[in-house]
């Protein structure tokens, strides 16, 4: 179930710079959770490992971990990096999403 979601080399470039900027840190957790405006919002954070339900997704040395009832909601995503003149995000590129708002944070499935 791994391989359904990606982690683009502009992601993996990224993240590998947060970890190895804070002492401790291993990987970049990602999750869902309710709310949002569209329902469902990603959250983002720094992890120092992994949890038993998480599962690992890597590129290189750059990992990123999905507890599993997350991984329902992101199956077939791609975690993306954009730098451009709107700034810099990390983008999901979720197939599941019929909704999502303008930020990009939040969807609905």
């Amino acid at each position: 179930m791994t391989e359904n979601v990606t982690l683009s080399d502009a992601a993996a470039k990224r993240i590998s710079q947060i970890v190895a900027a804070d002492a401790g840190k291993q990987a970049l957790r990602v999750s869902v959770e309710g709310g949002g405006c569209s329902g469902f919002s990603y959250k983002f954070d720094l992890a120092d490992a992994a949890q038993d339900d998480d599962v690992v997704i890597s590129n290189g040395d750059a990992k990123v971990l999905i507890d599993s009832m997350s991984l329902i909601y992101m199956a077939g995503s791609e975690i993306d990096f954009v730098d451009n003149l709107l700034g810099q995000s990390f983008q999901i590129k979720n197939p599941n999403a019929v909704a999502s708002c303008g930020c990009g944070t939040s969807f609905s499935i």
